[in-house]
């Protein structure tokens, strides 16, 4: 998917994976069929992990923000490259587009509600709901080529600017830790 969904062929994946494709059928009826549940898994996890992360409880926005944090920067709960294909298809077909817009709704809502439960405004909770997964998507699609250490470095200043609020040290270092531990696994 990672190269499009155009490029996924029952075929082609059975020779990456190394098995028949008789085997395929096994499990899907067909490549529609394959497609409908690559969509469902990216639901299922880059959905879920976002939405998770902003409906859990903190006693600060600071704190929740660096909860959604982590689970943009964690590939075991959020698939950059699922999330781009996705994106990628649904300028392709209606239906994905649907089922995109309706996902990212659900992101964003879950992210107002989070600043909402900390005693912002419904507009400004939109706002920042909005500013701050724009800019984790816009993040990720920039391609920048960052170290984790130097990412980890700027964590103060995006928390000040998505929240009005400096974070406290004990969540800045809670989230340094987690993103250079991060950094350690994808060098190994």
């Amino acid at each position: 998917v990672s190269d499009g969904s155009d490029r996924v062929k029952i075929l082609t994946l059975a020779d990456k994976l190394e098995v028949s494709r008789s085997s395929f059928y096994w499990y899907f009826k067909d490549r529609d069929e394959l497609l409908r549940a690559l969509l469902e898994h990216w639901l299922a996890t880059n959905t879920r992990a976002i939405v998770t992360a902003a409906k859990a409880s903190s006693e600060t926005i600071t704190g929740a923000v660096c909860t959604v944090f982590k689970a943009f920067v964690d590939p075991r709960r959020f698939d950059v490259r699922l999330d781009f294909a996705v994106r990628d298809w649904a300028r392709r077909s209606a239906r994905v587009r649907e089922v995109l817009e309706a996902s990212d709704a659900q992101r964003i809502d879950a992210l107002a509600a989070m600043f909402a439960s900390h005693g912002l405004d419904p507009t400004e909770s939109l706002i920042r709901g909005r500013v701050l997964y724009y800019m984790q998507i816009g993040y990720f699609d920039a391609d920048l080529q960052e170290t984790m250490e130097e990412r980890a470095a700027l964590i103060p200043y995006y928390l000040l600017t998505f929240t009005g609020v400096a974070g406290r040290a004990d969540e800045i270092e809670d989230l340094q830790r987690f993103t250079l531990a991060l950094g350690k696994e994808t060098r190994t």
